[in-house]
């Protein structure tokens, strides 16, 4: 079965594709050179031709539909199919399965010296005792960590809370002891911010859709189910001694971590500005994916293209696949300027970094995000800053099973250097050294970041 059938007379394409919203099912007429829909919503799934090639079969969504190539006419397909549905069974299969992939598929055949033969009969034990996937996928991800190696373990997704708690997009005032709750800071682009409003900090939300918060009560049912829903905030201002209510719409907590993410970015971002007099650019790689790249290929030659040189911050970022991107973006050569009438407007490569720049890292980058510095660092392109870095470069497949709601992982692609070792358990070592204490970090310090700027500012000229 596929996502996309070719009629036989070769004059039209069914397939299925998202546009505004779910999956539909298309046809594009190769004669009239036309597309259209023929049923929408119908969901993710695939197509299948008769013989003939005179119908199409769509199995989607829990159903199925007979589709007529002559015409299009559609007509829903009734069945009823008996399962026999067997969990300690179908468990022990797939805790075999993945003994098995792994056995077959580990990027080194020893396994790193484990003894995966022993751990199946000692691990197998526990499957008759075992009645829910949580417990299972923790029983395969104590197995899988015996193999001493990065990107494996078991997860179970279980479906999501029918009622998730809804954010509003602001810190409270933990120091505030009375009824309500205060506001310390509205976070930016957060729902208090997308309209005119008098709610500010040091306010008090006293009621959210008319019920009281106490003090000391848990106010986080007051919120529950109500993400993106219109919410009535009572709120009380002790400056001007004002009661008012406003109306906003709360976001999710993914939502709300986004947005708190982004704050944190731009508080480096200034920190490195005051810290430098203005002469550095900051720029941090969420993910090592293409979003993360092409923000940061526009920050570093667009906004800081006349800064003296630029921090790259790594620190958090949990991987993908970008190191080679990452260091020939910042590894550019000057070879020739551009001086109009002995003005100077430019340089090439005017597509890759030509300055100074060097590569904050800590303890907790992951997979590719220990890779790009150390990728970073072995070419000489500049300095890493911060805490080592545990080995993890290497390259995972995550396999879901025949239960959709079970994923694990096998490192399939080890990474070796020249000298033909493998980085995976290699740990990586910043050239400066240096620790976030918890308590400074607490307080809105970063010695990192503070150190990445200090190291740079020695290299460039010195201000008179």
């Amino acid at each position: 079965m596929a996502d996309a059938v070719l009629t036989p007379k070769g004059d039209a394409l069914y397939y299925l594709a998202a546009f505004e919203g779910g999956y539909d099912l298309w046809k594009h007429d190769l004669k009239e050179n036309t597309t259209k829909i023929i049923l929408k919503g119908v969901g993710g799934g695939m197509l299948q031709p008769d013989k003939d090639g005179k119908n199409i079969f769509l199995c989607s969504g829990g159903g199925m539909k007979k589709i007529e190539v002559e015409g299009g006419k559609t007509t829903p397909i009734e069945f009823e199919a008996f399962f026999d549905y067997r969990p300690y069974g179908e468990r022990a299969y797939i805790f075999d399965h993945v003994w098995q992939q792994v056995d077959d598929k580990f990027y080194v055949p020893d396994l790193q010296g484990t003894d995966w033969t022993g751990y199946k009969t000692t691990y197998k034990r526990f499957l008759p005792y075992i009645n829910n996937n949580y417990d299972f996928t923790e029983m395969l991800s104590e197995m899988l960590g015996e193999l001493n190696g990065s990107h494996t373990g078991a997860r179970y997704y279980a479906s999501g809370a029918a009622l998730s708690t809804a954010a509003l997009g602001v810190f409270y005032d933990d120091t505030y002891t009375g009824d309500g709750l205060k506001i310390k800071e509205i976070i930016a682009q957060s729902p208090l911010t997308k309209k005119k409003t008098d709610v500010k900090a040091g306010c008090i939300i006293e009621k959210i859709d008319g019920t009281v918060i106490k003090a000391g009560a848990d106010y986080f049912p007051l919120l529950a189910g109500k993400t993106n829903r219109k919410v009535v905030l009572s709120v009380y201002n002790p400056d001007t001694k004002k009661r008012f209510e406003e109306t906003i719409k709360p976001i999710s907590y993914g939502a709300q971590s986004e947005l708190l993410y982004k704050r944190w970015v731009e508080n480096c971002r200034k920190k490195v500005e005051e810290l430098s007099g203005g002469r550095l650019g900051y720029v941090h790689i969420k993910g090592m994916d293409s979003q993360s790249f092409r923000k940061m290929y526009s920050e570093l030659l667009g906004r800081y293209r006349n800064k003296e040189a630029v921090v790259v911050d790594v620190r958090h970022n949990g991987g993908g696949w970008l190191h080679d991107d990452v260091v020939t973006l910042l590894s550019g050569k000057e070879y020739e300027r551009f001086v109009p009438r002995g003005q100077y407007i430019g340089s090439d490569p005017f597509n890759k970094w030509l300055k100074p720049s060097c590569m904050l890292v800590c303890e907790d980058n992951y997979s590719n995000a220990h890779g790009t510095p150390y990728v970073y660092k072995t070419l000489g392109v500049g300095k890493l800053v911060g805490a080592p870095v545990a080995g993890t470069m290497t390259a995972v497949w995550w396999e879901r099973q025949i239960d959709p709601s079970i994923v694990f992982g096998i490192p399939q692609v080890g990474c070796m250097d020249m000298q033909g070792n493998y980085l995976e358990n290699h740990t990586l070592q910043p050239d400066i050294l240096v620790y976030n204490a918890p308590e400074d970090a607490l307080k809105g310090g970063d010695t990192q970041l503070k150190a990445a700027v200090e190291h740079l500012l020695k290299q460039l000229p010195q201000k008179k």
